[in-house]
């Protein structure tokens, strides 16, 4: 499909192009995507980006913030709302950084980490769900396709990962 085409219909602005328009049709999936992670990680009580937040850390203890907003793909002051509500959970620990007294490190708690190992079976039930209504062979594509997208789009994002482009 031409999305240029003068005569294409996702050109015209009414409701009925809506639907085949590919970041209203992102979008409805975040939506969805979010609702998934939600229902099936219900008993713990975490967020899809409170959730990245903490695999992060875990992967990468003793960032400060900054960093971690880069890693996770949002900007720094909306991490920190995040960051706060973390450690107020127990599950982050922000100690001074050695080498400049203003910035903090962030480690993920014990108690973050169990979290992490808890979830594990909820969290991967979750991301199965939202591919189940494809089959295995489209899965892999559209996965293949969506990575190519977040990556070659990167840059324009209010929040680009270093790396990622």
């Amino acid at each position: 499909m031409n999305l240029m085409a003068p005569n294409n219909p996702i050109l015209c602005a009414t409701t009925e192009a809506l639907p085949r328009m590919p970041g209203h049709l992102i979008r409805r999936l975040q939506q969805i995507a979010v609702a998934i992670f939600l229902e099936d990680t219900a008993s713990f009580g975490i967020t899809p980006v409170q959730y990245a937040a903490l695999l992060s850390l875990n992967d990468h203890p003793g960032v400060d913030q900054r960093t971690l907003a880069a890693l996770v793909g949002l900007d720094a002051s909306t991490l920190g709302g995040v960051v706060d509500r973390l450690e107020t959970r127990g599950w982050l620990q922000r100690q001074p950084s050695p080498t400049d007294r203003r910035v903090k490190l962030l480690n993920i708690s014990p108690e973050g980490r169990r979290l992490l190992q808890d979830m594990a079976s909820s969290i991967e039930a979750s991301q199965q769900r939202i591919l189940a209504p494809l089959p295995a062979v489209k899965q892999a594509q559209f996965m293949a396709m969506l990575a190519e997208l977040v990556d070659k789009n990167n840059t324009l994002s209010r929040a680009p990962i270093p790396g990622e482009d």
